[in-house]
Formats: C-alpha cells, structure tokens, sequence
C-alpha cells in the first residue's frame, strides 16, 4: 500500500512538472495564446496634434475660404475643446442664413483615426490644394459657392489621445463616457448586451462638454444635412438609430434617394443602406443622428460608416477600424472624399428651395436659460406639438 502511494506521488510530481514546463513555454510565445496588436502607423496617419495643427496651417493659407475657431468648455474639473473649420466662399454678412448648411462631424470616438484623415482631405479639396479625379470642377464650384459648410475635424480629441497613448480600442472621451451615446433622444437605455466600457451614455444628457458644445453648434448654424461620420463597417445610415424604423413620407424618399445614388456611384453598392437601428444589429440610445434630425429638426441626418476590417479580432482595433496598407488607406479617402463632393452638389436638388430652418421648425422655441453650456433648457414644444427637451442641471 504505502509503494502504490509512493508511485503514485511520483507520477503527479512528473506531470506537475510538465505542465508547468508547458505553461512556460506558451509564456514565452505569445503568439501561441493571443494574436499580434497592430500599433498605429504613423507613416500613414497623423498624430492628432499634427493633423490639427495642419489643419490650421492650411486655414490661415487660404482666408478666403475657410475660417477656423476651438469652442471650449468643463464641468467637474473636466475641460474639453473642439475645433470648427468653416468653409465659405465670398463671406458677407448674413450669408449663412442665405445659403445651403451643412455640418460634418469625424472622430468621435477615438479609435477611429481614419475618419479624421477624411476631414483633412476634404478641406484640401474646398481649399482647391488637392482636386477629385473624374469630377467636373466647374460645376463642383459652382455647387459650392451655394453652400456653408462646417467641418469637425475631431470632436473627441481628449479619447483620441488616449488611443495614441496606447489604449488603441478606446472610444469614448477622456472621462469615459460615449459621445455617442450623450444626446438626448431616448437617453439611458441599455439594451440586453450593455458593455459600459463601450457605451457608458454619461450620468445624464450633455454631460460631457464635447456633446455641450456640439448641440450649441448645431441649434445655432441649423444646418439642412448633418453627416456623423465613423468607421467600422461600410454603412449610410439615416435615423433612427434607437429603434427599427426610419423616417416616413418626403423626408425618408429624400434621404433614401441621396444615399441610394451615392451607393450606386461611389460604394459600387456594397455599402449598408437603412435605419441605424435596423441595419447594424443592436439599438443604439442618446445618438447624435437621432437628436439632429427629431430635435433640431435637420431635414437630411445621417450617420456614415466609411471602413472596416472584419477579419481583425477584437482586440486589434487599429486594423479592425482603420486601413493599414497605403493602397487601402488612399482609397478610401480617395472614394469617401469623392462620395462627400458628390453629396454638396445633390443635396440642394434634393431639398428643392429651402427655407431658413429657423422659419420652419421654429427652433426659436427652444429657449437656453444659461447660455446651453451650463446645461439647463427648458422644455417647449413646437408648432407641431412635439416635444423638445427637458434637461436637469449638469452635474
């Protein structure tokens, strides 16, 4: 008997040892337990000081077309800033109320650097520093002079830096909350799968400055397009992102019609065309699409999806959102800056005449009593009977 116990702690002792002369070995090669992270190319992409930075070089080379401001704001210690790239031709006075508006936001989550780089090259383009291939300048010019448009070249700069400090799978801003999630359209909804770490929607509407300074934004230019523009996958999404249902009547043929040409010329059709909601396989609650178009009453909101790798696993977020390869990386800023010039000449087709949206939808109703950043609005209803917002001070 005590033989038996004795061969039998022997045998265990061997294979203890073994198995921790495996586990050493897969220590040793992590290729074996984990795949490789791709870190960001910085041959390829801009760090976001450099982009920035380029960004106002490129302002300050040609005043005649684009102006530029950073609007700051903080709350708890908490400060962020966005900067605004304003393109318009022929500046006189009043004539942003007179022309087409359009309001185009990238990188508001961090991670996704490719979008940040398709805002610079569409302000080289209106700046006429870079051109489109096989489009008719003339009347691109043309189209242009007719519009205002302003560009946020990276709403969540503090995320961003984030990323490039490596945390390379980091979306929401240096605080932690989703901006995406921040407005107040069906705010604080979580669905079955919630992940906080991706879609923490903030203690209340507009608590993070970032999302303070984007409303402000857009209920002061009233734009008649808004693009929210991220990558991912390859999508044209219009609302509404937190149900399964679009839009109806003249508002959803205008929409469907803009993204089903762009579809046709420049995404060869492949791209996802739908609701944000019923397309991408999850609700998504607080959006700033939804808040543009039922609340600030934008007649054309969309939300872009412009890359996506879906052979990245999902801890290699550089290559799962943005290209690595300088082919890839040209080409979809090549085909996505070309989709973005053919939507300012479409739009006002589209649209028809337009009116001032003030006019319209009587954004007059809805009154700050705190200059909005302080985060009080009250709530009103419009013309329409439908209700605005009714915020509770930002804590």
């Amino acid at each position: 008997m005590a033989l038996s116990i004795s061969l039998v702690f022997s045998i265990s002792i061997c294979f203890l040892a073994s198995f921790q002369d495996l586990l050493s070995v897969n220590a040793q090669s992590p290729n074996l337990t984990q795949p490789s992270i791709m870190p960001i190319n910085y041959d390829l992409y801009h760090s976001s000081g450099n982009l920035m930075e380029e960004i106002r070089a490129l302002v300050h080379r040609h005043p005649d077309k684009l102006t530029t401001e950073t609007i700051h704001a903080g709350n708890k210690g908490y400060g962020a800033e966005v900067t605004v790239v304003t393109y318009c031709k022929e500046k006189k006075e009043n004539d942003e109320s007179s022309k087409l508006r359009i309001l185009l936001s990238f990188g508001q989550h961090g991670r996704e650097l490719i979008t940040t780089e398709l805002a610079l090259r569409i302000l080289s383009i209106l700046s006429e520093e870079k051109y489109l291939p096989n489009m008719d300048q003339a009347s691109l010019k043309s189209a242009l002079d007719k519009l205002v448009i302003k560009v946020v070249p990276m709403e969540n700069l503090n995320g961003r830096k984030l990323v490039e400090a490596g945390d390379l799978c980091e979306r929401r801003n240096g605080r932690g909350v989703d901006l995406n999630r921040n407005w107040s359209v069906d705010w604080g909804k979580k669905e079955k799968d919630y992940d906080p770490y991706e879609e923490n929607p903030g203690i209340a509407p507009f608590s993070e400055p970032e999302s303070q300074i984007m409303r402000k934004l857009a209920i002061s230019f009233e734009p008649h397009l808004w693009v929210n523009v991220h990558s991912g996958m390859e999508a044209l999404f219009m609302p509404y992102d937190h149900k399964n249902t679009t839009p109806d009547g003249l508002p959803l043929q205008r929409m469907k019609s803009l993204l089903e040409e762009v579809n046709r010329l420049h995404c060869q059709k492949r791209c996802m065309i739908g609701s944000g909601g019923g397309s991408v396989g999850y609700f998504a609650h607080g959006t700033a699409t939804d808040f543009m178009y039922d609340i600030v009453g934008v007649p054309m909101a969309f939300t872009f999806e412009i890359y996506g790798d879906g052979t990245a696993s999902s801890r290699d977020c550089f290559k799962m959102f943005n290209p690595t390869d300088l082919a890839t990386y040209n080409r979809v800023l090549s085909d996505w800056s070309a989709t973005f010039f053919t939507i300012f000449k479409l739009v006002p087709h589209q649209l028809g005449e337009f009116d001032s949206k003030a006019s319209i939808l009587k954004l007059d109703k809805l009154v700050s009593i705190d200059e909005y950043l302080d985060g009080y609005l009250m709530e009103r209803r419009n013309r329409y009977g439908k209700k605005m917002e009714n915020f509770k001070k930002q804590v």
